[in-house]
């Protein structure tokens, strides 16, 4: 017992060992990481919501929360039933022209098709599209994954904001439990990531409003048909750090390819690849340098190697967790831009 004691005494001991844990834990439950994230990421956009309304309205969070995700819903419902049968329709007509080219007389009456089909029957192309179609068809699959994850946590933070009183009159019991200091340490930790994420998730922001309007301009260009759809489109899948902007190819190409055929597809590949390449050399190194206070170089680093270690998830989280260790260890904090002097760094009793 007088062991124990001594171990809750010594806080710089009983918080490496909880943080330890906690990296383990998530370790062990790394295959729902994308939902707790996503509701995280969620929960988080829609409590500081509710703060900023709260500072000049005197109103419960359910007021408030609700409106939002009824407008977002409606968006999406909006954007489902106007393009995905607009994506599906070009989609069959592609493969109708395609399989009209393939059966046509021009294709067995010219020596240089036919040289082109004997040869795809060389290299076995019949085998190579039938591997083709069943990767299509898990990553229709793992889209279909995403997707869940996604409804789950808009479902879960809508729950948690609009009682967002509730819940944390909750939590404060556990900081007067009888393990008061487990509590105590997790919300230590728990202030210094959220602080790190909120940032983060800032920087992120600002970074989808630029590549937004850069998108937009280009489309206007081009003379797209429902550009305020297509930019709150390409806006929402901007907020997924580089992967983001790919992902807009796909509804971008089929809706170029209704307005200007193959040519405009092309130009959208283009605007795409310029974009992605200006959101992941200058954009992202760019925006968290300035928000983090950590040398571009540094930065820039961070971004590959967690990229590289957990993914497109890395992208997000890679400066929050790599700022986060640093405030723990007294080195660097971003609080409001400065560093913390040692004098406010918490003692180790």
């Amino acid at each position: 017992m007088l062991s124990y004691e001594r171990f809750v005494e010594n806080r710089r001991l009983r918080r490496f060992v909880l943080l330890a844990i906690v990296i383990i834990f998530f370790y062990l439950m790394r295959g729902m990481m994308s939902l707790f994230l996503l509701t995280f990421t969620f929960t988080f956009l829609s409590v500081q919501l509710v703060r900023f309304v709260q500072k000049y309205i005197n109103i419960k969070p359910i007021w408030i929360i609700t409106p939002v995700y009824l407008v977002i819903i409606g968006l999406l419902v909006f954007a489902v039933t106007n393009y995905v049968p607009m994506l599906a329709n070009q989609t069959m007509k592609m493969i109708n022209s395609l399989t009209k080219f393939y059966q046509s007389k021009e294709l067995s009456s010219n020596q240089y098709y036919q040289f082109v089909y004997s040869y795809i029957k060389q290299i076995n192309l019949d085998n190579q599209i039938k591997s083709g179609l069943t990767q299509v068809i898990n990553y229709i699959s793992t889209v279909g994954a995403v997707g869940l994850n996604i409804a789950l946590s808009f479902l879960l933070s809508f729950f948690y904001t609009s009682q967002l009183d509730q819940m944390n009159a909750f939590g404060r019991r556990f900081l007067t439990s009888n393990f008061d200091w487990v509590f105590k340490d997790l919300n230590f930790f728990g202030k210094k990531f959220v602080n790190t994420f909120g940032v983060v998730i800032e920087a992120q922001i600002f970074i989808a409003i630029v590549n937004t309007v850069l998108t937009t301009i280009t489309l206007a260009v081009m003379k797209m048909p429902g550009l305020v759809a297509l930019a709150f489109m390409v806006f929402i899948l901007s907020l997924i750090p580089v992967a983001g902007v790919i992902s807009s190819l796909v509804p971008l190409s089929f809706v170029g390819y209704t307005v200007g055929g193959l040519r405009y597809v092309i130009y959208i590949l283009i605007m795409v690849a310029v974009i992605h390449s200006i959101e992941t050399y200058f954009l992202n190194p760019q925006f968290m340098s300035s928000m983090t206070h950590l040398p571009i170089f540094l930065t820039f680093v961070i971004l590959i190697v967690s990229e590289m270690l957990i993914g497109t998830w890395g992208l997000i989280i890679g400066i929050p967790i790599f700022i986060f260790f640093l405030d723990i260890l007294g080195v660097h904090s971003i609080g409001k831009g400065k560093e913390k002097p040692k004098s406010e760094l918490p003692s180790d009793s």
